[in-house]
């Protein structure tokens, strides 16, 4: 393959051919034999298949209610609490994001539906939640 270079300023022309162990370069004219290191191949490494968690089912008890007197924020939506966003003792406003709960892979926000203060967390992080469980009182 040939090659037309400069180098500070100086033109070159440059002719490379592939040879056993190396490489020849014809450099205006002039051949030189140029020996190529080649580095140590990467070791392969493959992924190895590890089985998928088995899910056991644990009896479901059933959901907490709140107790005479007190509100309640309940989901929605069946799923897992992913986070719990506030504390006992906190003041929450609706609208307020209360907690996270994941259903089929999407964080859902739960948000309060009425005022007031956080009197009882009923659900913690990794609790699963059925559709209307009471997760928080008020």
């Amino acid at each position: 393959m040939q090659y037309n270079f400069k180098l500070a300023g100086k033109k070159y022309s440059a002719e490379v051919e592939e040879k056993e162990g190396g490489i020849e370069v014809t450099l205006n004219g002039k051949k030189y034999d140029v020996e190529i290191e080649r580095p140590a191949a990467a070791p392969v490494v493959r992924p190895v298949a590890t089985p998928a968690p088995q899910r056991t089912t644990a009896p479901v008890a059933a959901a907490p209610r709140p107790s005479a007197g007190g509100k309640s924020i309940n989901s929605p939506l069946p799923g897992v609490v992913l986070d719990v966003k506030v504390n006992v003792g906190d003041t929450v406003q609706v609208g307020q994001v209360v907690m996270v709960v994941e259903a089929m892979k999407m964080e859902n926000n739960i948000e309060a539906t009425q005022a007031g203060t956080v009197t009882k967390i009923l659900k913690q992080k990794g609790d699963p939640v059925m559709e209307g469980d009471a997760l928080i009182q008020l």
